[in-house]
């Protein structure tokens, strides 16, 4: 999310989370010239989310709490001890992967103790946001007690099938890229299709 009117639009939808990405190489990003007032809207019980890629401990701290951001969700390559000084900083603490299928699952024992969820997004060289799906069946192979966001290709097309995902750490769905106009602008017609669906 990035334009005003956007944001007012997608907060009387009331979804759990809304994310803000902070990536300067991303087609999302708020800009440098995002003013924090168009915030003050968003409905307390919203999880304002700041979406960093491999910034510094600095960046990300000093960022979420400047717009006030609850939670973060770390979209690079960033280590568990990074993940743990983040957390420590009081923000809840989300740590993306890219999926495929040789994914090693077995990496996830070292940040079990730093994160709070897990995202998985299909693998990309652009850190997401691609509109592609990987093949969910691969979620079996997950078998940590922490929940995660399910991230990638997500459409009205295939919520029937998302809706059938019975892993018993699935905690929800991040709605992107296939619920825009264009880059950081969400048709909030189709959100609010999905979150009918969805609740």
């Amino acid at each position: 999310m990035k334009y005003p009117d956007n944001i007012s639009q997608l907060n009387a939808l009331q979804p759990d989370l809304m994310g803000f990405i902070f990536y300067p190489l991303s087609k999302r990003f708020v800009g440098l010239d995002f003013d924090k007032s168009v915030l003050a809207s968003v409905q307390n019980q919203i999880i304002k989310t700041g979406v960093f890629v491999n910034a510094t401990e600095g960046e990300v701290i000093e960022f979420a709490h400047l717009y006030g951001m609850q939670a973060v969700q770390l979209h690079g390559t960033e280590s568990p001890a990074f993940c743990a000084a983040i957390k420590a900083s009081g923000l809840t603490l989300i740590k993306a992967f890219g999926i495929a299928d040789d994914f090693d699952w077995e990496q996830l024992n070292a940040y079990k103790n730093v994160v709070d969820y897990f995202l998985w997004d299909t693998k990309t060289e652009t850190h997401g946001g691609s509109g592609k799906q990987f093949d969910w069946k691969l979620l079996n192979k997950y078998k940590l007690n922490i929940p995660f966001f399910l991230s990638g290709g997500i459409s009205l097309d295939n919520l029937a099938e998302v809706k059938n995902i019975n892993h018993p750490q699935f905690f929800g769905v991040d709605l992107n890229s296939k619920f825009e106009t264009e880059p950081g602008l969400k048709d909030i017609t189709k959100l609010e299709q999905a979150l009918l669906m969805l609740r």
